[in-house]
């Protein structure tokens, strides 16, 4: 009976370790993984951070296209995740600097002012073709000597790039597509790949081609990465000539 009972006790202890070491594994594990998310979105709990909107392209000055909503909804769930607070304002009212807290700047440049300061600051050797008139190079994003041309319905092209400028660090996440739902795409990817990206870049900036394929079927769900242009983006034009 003795060695009955050792052998029950000696069981629920082994039992004990066992589960409160996988617990601690896991716990370990997560908040590892935590720590990483944050550093590279430049997210810490409690921290704040500014979501851009853009406007509706033909829409009112205040409206917004659903696809970007979207857009909000994907990033908004790595912003709670973060345990972080996040201001939504329009591309008209950020008038503010850069580096004290995290942005998430959506929309391109023909609809979103922020992303044309961006660019033109951070980014210098990207030119988007703001053409109203339709033609085939219209909506063309161009860096370097590439060009990524819109094909409606078929083929959207968006830029995802994580710029780390600023005094206080925290980076922006610019997410210009040529539609909106490829602005979307990119919000989704960037929710999807965030680990990957963190383990290739770590706390570095880089610039992405993303492609859209076939939006008309299947709308953001399949895309593509086209190109790693961190260098081309971040070199002005009038050097690459």
């Amino acid at each position: 009976m003795d060695d009955d009972v050792r052998n029950i006790v000696l069981g629920v202890i082994a039992t004990g370790l066992s589960g409160g070491f996988g617990w601690f594994s896991r716990t370990y594990l997560w908040r590892r993984a935590l720590r990483r998310k944050q550093a590279f979105l430049g997210l810490p709990s409690g921290s704040d951070c500014l979501f851009v909107v853009n406007r509706q392209m033909g829409g009112t000055e205040f409206s917004v296209h659903r696809n970007d909503a979207f857009a909000l909804l994907e990033i908004s769930a790595l912003i709670k995740d973060c345990g972080a607070n996040v201001q939504i304002v329009t591309h008209d009212e950020a008038r503010q600097g850069f580096g004290d807290r995290a942005e998430f700047c959506v929309g391109g440049p023909t609809s979103n002012a922020r992303t044309v300061a961006h660019l033109a600051s951070m980014l210098p050797g990207i030119r988007v073709n703001l053409d109203s008139e339709q033609h085939a190079d219209r909506g063309a994003i161009r860096v370097g000597e590439v060009t990524y041309r819109w094909e409606k319905g078929q083929a959207e092209h968006v830029l995802l790039a994580r710029i780390a400028a600023g005094e206080g660090g925290r980076p922006v996440f610019l997410l210009s597509g040529q539609t909106a739902v490829s602005n979307q795409a990119a919000a989704r990817y960037l929710a999807r790949h965030h680990e990957r990206l963190a383990h290739s870049y770590k706390d570095r900036s880089f610039c992405l081609v993303l492609k859209v394929v076939n939006s008309a079927a299947y709308g953001p769900d399949v895309t593509e990465l086209v190109a790693d242009v961190t260098e081309a983006a971040r070199t002005p034009v009038a050097e690459a000539a």
